[in-house]
């Protein structure tokens, strides 16, 4: 009897003992990232942008991702309003077909996996290639398009000018690696067209482009015309106009995503986003849809909130990383440079190029207004000495303009005012010089091809007629 019971009892605990290590073995599988659990709801109510989901609210965060599975597939969405029994999901493809019931499936925040390979390659919103150039190479660490600016001091200081090439950019108004610079301007000014002229810049390791709105002839000849030499270190994001507004949101965050990751390993990034005013207008469509109020000439809170999380990402990394140069386009409504999302941008960034309509009808191209335009970190790239010229052209600049009118009714007497009779011998050069086509070769260096054309122009019996370039 004794034996019995003793082998009995050894059984309950041999049986006992491989209960607890399945149970072990199911909590580190569980713990694992391999392993997750898939939270699902049902669609409830269907609206022209948005769907809503029950069974979800207790599960989902705002911003996440979930999938939406239908007769033609799997659609992916995104979280725009979490309520205590639905939540509101803006789906990224425009016409997709939902119907009520349909399974909806939490699948978290959207995550790429850039690599070099992704190199000379044109991608969409969702990190797939669109170039018809084969699949898209994946890397070893998935990074969230959402992810946070680097802590501020833990970022290296902004210390390195370089050279964009650009005449009028390069005197006026310099620039640094990691610095982050708007360029402001109506509807057909040349934002697009200087853009292209600072691609080409070589002060960089690596070119990441976000278009973001653009009609869709342009994309093909942005990437294949303006890179040129350059395209075999870029990446192209495109949203086109036609595409859903959430595609369009996503773009430069994808943009921005891939410049991080080359930054971390590094690289000296240069980001393109064209433009950034389409990037809050495809925020403020999701948000009206979503049943946020306006609070500013049709804007929405949630504009304001992530402009400066979109740009404040940009800039210099930790002190082993590389730095991310973004130059931003701003397309001001009406040429209002006070429009609230031209005036929120002005304010974080680290400087901003006017561009003028009245110059681009003289046939002044680029069309950059000098003393409008502003480098909050030019005297890092100036000399003393050429912060001094500087200063001293824009002054004759100034004296110029404000004379025009005063010209034009014949009320100038030479010799009444030397600094007026300065100005109007040398600012038709600088004009001059400062005139470049996006086929001109670009400028090494600006500051002396801006005195050999006044040295030329001096010596000229006739005056600064034309500019002789050395």
């Amino acid at each position: 009897m004794a034996a019995a019971s003793r082998t009995r009892n050894e059984a309950r605990v041999g049986e006992g003992a491989r209960r607890l290590s399945a149970l072990a073995g199911l909590a580190q599988r569980y713990a694992s990232p391999e392993f997750s659990i898939a939270h699902g709801g049902k669609v409830r109510t269907i609206a022209a942008g948005n769907y809503t989901v029950s069974g979800l609210s207790r599960h989902v965060r705002l911003g996440e991702f979930v999938a939406h599975k239908s007769e033609t597939g799997v659609h992916l969405g995104e979280v725009v309003r979490v309520e205590p029994d639905a939540v509101v999901v803006c789906p990224i493809e425009p016409g997709e077909p939902i119907g009520i019931e349909d399974t909806v499936i939490r699948k978290g925040a959207f995550r790429v996996a850039p690599t070099d390979a992704w190199c000379g390659r044109t991608i969409n919103a969702l990190g797939e290639p669109i170039d018809g150039l084969g699949a898209l190479a994946q890397g070893g660490v998935r990074r969230s398009i959402s992810n946070s600016a680097p802590p501020s001091m833990t970022r290296r200081r902004v210390e390195k000018g370089f050279h964009t090439g650009v005449r009028a950019i390069d005197i006026f108004a310099p620039l640094c690696l990691g610095q982050r610079l708007g360029i402001f301007a109506g509807s057909g000014v040349g934002k697009s067209t200087l853009l292209s002229m600072l691609a080409r810049a070589d002060a960089f390791d690596k070119v990441v482009i976000a278009l973001v709105g653009e009609r869709g002839r342009e994309v093909r000849e942005f990437i294949e015309d303006t890179l040129g030499e350059n395209l075999a270190k870029s990446v192209a994001v495109v949203a086109t106009s036609d595409e859903s507004p959430m595609l369009r949101k996503m773009a430069p965050l994808t943009a921005v995503t891939i410049a991080e990751h080359y930054r971390d390993q590094g690289d000296n990034v240069l980001l393109i986003v064209d433009s950034v005013t389409r990037f809050a207008h495809a925020i403020r469509e999701v948000a009206t849809a979503s049943g946020e109020p306006p609070i500013a000439r049709g804007y929405p809170a949630s504009v304001f909130t992530e402009l400066p999380r979109l740009l404040e990402r940009a800039g210099p990394g930790t002190e082993s990383a590389g730095t991310i140069t973004a130059i931003i386009s701003i397309l001001v409504d009406g040429d209002n440079h006070n429009d609230p999302i031209a005036d929120s941008t002005r304010g974080i960034l680290d400087g901003h190029i006017v561009l003028e309509r009245s110059l681009a009808e003289e046939g002044r191209y680029p069309p950059i207004n000098p003393l409008a335009s502003i480098s909050r970190l030019a005297r890092k790239a100036w000399t003393p000495d050429q912060e001094k010229l500087v200063s001293r052209l824009k002054a004759l600049v100034h004296r110029f303009e404000e004379t025009r009118d005063l010209r034009l009714i014949g009320g100038y007497r030479p010799g009444a005012d030397a600094d007026l009779d300065m100005a109007i011998r040398q600012v038709p050069v600088i004009y001059e010089v400062l005139k470049q086509t996006p086929g001109e070769k670009p400028a090494a260096d600006a500051f002396t091809d801006l005195a050999v054309a006044l040295k030329n122009a001096a010596g000229q019996p006739g005056g600064p007629g034309v500019v002789r370039r050395g």
